[in-house]
């Protein structure tokens, strides 16, 4: 009996350890489920704080692009003309209903006309279309604008003057508006780039200048072209033929003319840089003449050059190199007879008193230096 309540003793302890070792492993799992989804929580507020910080700084990216000066001045363009079709339409359609209902739809036809040409003349500024097309469009636009704001003047005349004029102005303002903001389009569309601008410029220039310069040849370099199938002869190409044909040479620029200038200058130079010649007749003419008027003197430029060093030693030359321009003396013999020659004097002697005496100051220093020498004029000490 004993052994079998042990044994039950033993199993209920551990029934009860095998409890509590499964509430803590339970309490364990709770307590890491908690945490990993209060984690989970934080992820999720930080994603959504981040999207939240995304989607703001996307709105105001797109604010920001929205409302810049470019933006709100065509925008705000577009508004002001919307606002002038609306005030000055009413105005013609109650006019020209009043007349016939048949000219009901003159009205929109007058301010569908204004704006198609406005909206030509930013197609033809877009195209680079030629200037005479641009002005012949706002012409158009101007004309149909001045006609609506002339029908809405004379109705607004009827109820007060400042009805009138201000109908009319309100009708002529959304057309110049609009031209306005296409001529600073233009002007800023020209800014943007500047250099390309410039260089299509400077460009245009020298096409129209060589045209001027070179008529022949451009109207010979067209032809072949226009002669070509299209496409396959280029102007540049062109022009080099049409160059060739009229001056006879390949090289754009260069005539007849030109060569043959270039060819006299060649020559000069090559004259000019010949090497004169050294000799004693050469050297004393070009001295002479640089010496003489310059009438009588040489076309040539003076150059002074050193002749060349003579092979043989110094004195022993047989001629000088330079010539003295005095006549060569005489190797006659003179007709009278040489004089018989004066007697020479006798060498002189020095005396004692023939000299002056040395100053007081100088004496000490003379018999120093006298001392210092080993010999003075031959004698010693």
């Amino acid at each position: 009996m004993s052994s079998w309540f042990e044994e039950r003793r033993a199993d209920k302890a551990a029934d009860a350890v095998q409890r509590r070792e499964d509430r803590a492993f339970e309490s364990k799992l709770r307590r890491e489920e908690a945490r990993e989804a209060k984690k989970e929580r934080r992820e999720e507020k930080a994603q959504e704080r981040r999207d939240k910080t995304a989607r703001r700084q996307a709105r105001t990216a797109r604010r920001e692009k929205t409302l810049t000066a470019g933006n709100v001045y065509r925008r705000g363009t577009l508004a002001l003309v919307a606002a002038s079709a609306l005030a000055s339409l009413p105005a013609q359609v109650m006019h020209f209903a009043s007349i016939s209902l048949m000219l009901l739809p003159l009205p929109f036809a007058l301010e569908g006309a204004a704006w198609v040409m406005n909206a030509g003349v930013a197609y033809a500024d877009e195209r680079k279309l030629p200037t005479w097309v641009r002005w012949l469009l706002r012409a158009f636009a101007m004309g149909a604008a001045g006609y609506a704001a002339h029908i809405n003047y004379a109705y607004g005349a009827e109820t007060n003057a400042s009805v009138a004029w201000g109908l009319a102005g309100v009708t002529v303002m959304g057309p110049l508006v609009f031209e306005i903001r296409q001529w600073v389009s233009t002007l800023s569309a020209a800014a943007v780039d500047p250099k390309k601008r410039a260089e299509e410029k400077a460009q245009a220039a020298h096409e129209k200048q060589r045209r001027r310069h070179h008529k022949t040849v451009a109207e010979i370099a067209d032809r072949l072209v226009s002669a070509a199938p299209y496409g396959s002869l280029k102007f540049e190409d062109a022009w080099a033929q049409a160059w060739a044909i009229v001056h006879g040479t390949d090289k754009p620029g260069m005539t007849p003319r030109f060569h043959a200038y270039a060819v006299r200058s060649a020559s000069a130079l090559d004259a000019a840089l010949e090497p004169a010649p050294l000799d004693e007749k050469t050297i004393r003419q070009r001295i002479l003449d640089h010496l003489r008027r310059p009438a009588k003197a040489s076309g040539r430029p003076v150059r002074y050059v050193l002749p060349t060093p003579p092979a043989t030693a110094l004195g022993v030359t047989k001629k000088p190199q330079v010539v003295t321009d005095l006549p060569p003396a005489s190797t006659t013999s003179s007709e009278k007879p040489k004089k018989a020659g004066r007697r020479q004097p006798p060498p002189h002697r020095r005396t004692k008193g023939d000299s002056v005496p040395f100053h007081p100051i100088v004496t000490p220093l003379a018999s120093d230096t006298a001392r210092q020498h080993m010999a003075v004029n031959g004698h010693h000490h």
